[in-house]
Formats: C-alpha cells, structure tokens, sequence
C-alpha cells in the first residue's frame, strides 16, 4: 500500500477520534468520498494499526446507532422551517 494511503487512513481515524465525527463529515474534512473514508478505516487501517481502527470503530457504530435519531431531527426541523415561512407569508 502506498505511503499516502496509509497516513490518509490515519489522518482520518484520528480525526474521527478527536472530533467524534461521521464519515460523512470525515469526508467533507479530508475532501474525499464516503466510501474511501469507510475503506480506509475498515479495510486499511485494521491492517496498519489494528488499535486505533477500533477505537475509531467504536465511534463509527455509535454514529451509526444514533442516525436515524439525528435524520429525524433534522426531518423536525424542516417541517418547523417550513411551517413558519408559512405564517410569515399569511
């Protein structure tokens, strides 16, 4: 595996780590898909530094259970947006 996948790999399971982001944000982050984030930290990383792809595992499941909670709110919050522009309009 070249050099630059590995620290990337890193890179992001540290940032993770800190800041105890979603792969979606990683990505945003690092300026890189999804699916390289999610690749680079279960298949990569476990071969690389197999502690740190489960720390960062630990929080990748935690997000993951707590998704649908967060796309509800934010499901909430549209509706709410939406029904004020409403008023606004009356």
């Amino acid at each position: 595996m070249k050099g630059y996948i590995e620290e990337r790999a890193v890179e992001a399971a540290n940032y993770i780590i800190d800041t105890r982001a979603t792969v979606r944000q990683t990505a945003d982050k690092m300026g890189i898909s999804k699916s390289t984030v999610h690749k680079d930290i279960t298949e990569r990383l476990v071969r690389i530094r197999p502690m740190l792809a489960a720390q960062t595992r630990v929080i990748l499941d935690a997000n993951k259970a707590e998704r649908h909670i967060r796309g509800g709110m934010a499901t909430r919050e549209k509706y709410l947006h939406e029904h004020e522009m409403d008023r606004e309009v009356k």
